[in-house]
């Protein structure tokens, strides 16, 4: 009996253990995103004021460079993601006209107030608002032939997870556009070799990658590569053979390994 008693309190002790450490690994991580991997990067705060005035930006005709490379028509239907104060909103929504659409997506409550002011403010009949949340953007199933991720896919605290939720979203040949900045993920960029694992991860393959002055940064296009897998079954991206450290190996692909 005390043998049994005794094996019962080191196996309860050990589940106790093993209960803590999970919730320390996931701690501060929606609960909805705790069946995905966890992104071996930091995360830009998006409380930093890093905008560019608009008439600098066109100045450099960034917008239109960028929606001519994703080859934006009229009568598309475009999703705006981490939107803000709805400089590629806008312009997107007269690019694709009025039988096309704009969903306009954020996290930010107050932002997307504002940029409810502005849409009626401009009277764009074709935009609609959406809030979404870190680790999905609640977008609508076969609906979008462009998802716009344009200086803000740094910011996703939960990218495996917010991707995998956006795929569906996409329509047949839908593609999903990034402009971002060749630098720490934590200085607001994404180096490209871990945007492009963190993608393909999830189920895409990188169709075109530019670098253009009008960006300030880079352009990259991807596209849907097959199913996506489960949850459980992602691969995560390790950013350096450093970073592997005290980790499992059995846990970490080499095709995983960035080195940025």
């Amino acid at each position: 009996m005390r043998s049994s008693a005794a094996l019962l309190a080191v196996t309860a002790a050990a589940l106790a253990l093993s209960g803590c450490n999970i919730t320390d690994e996931n701690d501060g991580r929606p609960e909805s995103a705790r069946d995905f991997p966890q992104a071996d990067r930091a995360v830009s705060s998006a409380n930093q004021d890093v905008t560019v005035p608009e008439r600098t930006r066109d100045d450099r005709r960034e917008a239109a460079t960028v929606m001519d490379l994703a080859n934006i028509a009229e009568g598309m239907s475009v999703a705006d993601l981490g939107a803000g104060e709805g400089y590629y909103t806008t312009r997107l929504a007269e690019r694709v006209g009025p039988k096309g659409r704009v969903l306009a997506e954020d996290i930010d409550e107050p932002v997307l107030q504002r940029l409810g002011a502005r849409v009626e403010r401009e009277q764009l009949t074709n935009v609609s608002i959406k809030l979404g949340t870190e680790d999905d953007p609640k977008l609508p199933e076969d609906s979008f032939d462009r998802i716009f991720l344009v200086h803000m896919y740094h910011e996703v605290s939960e990218p495996y997870a917010f991707l995998w939720r956006l795929l569906p979203s996409l329509r047949e040949g839908g593609q999903v556009i990034v402009v971002d900045t060749d630098r720490a993920s934590d200085q607001h960029g994404i180096p490209p070799k871990l945007l492009f694992c963190e993608f393909e991860s999830v189920g895409f393959k990188l169709a075109a990658f530019i670098r253009r002055p009008e960006l300030a940064g880079y352009y990259a296009r991807f596209e849907v590569d097959g199913p996506r897998p489960d949850p459980a079954d992602i691969v995560p991206c390790v950013q350096d053979v450093a970073a592997t450290d005290g980790v499992d190996g059995a846990n970490v692909r080499p095709d995983r390994i960035v080195k940025t």
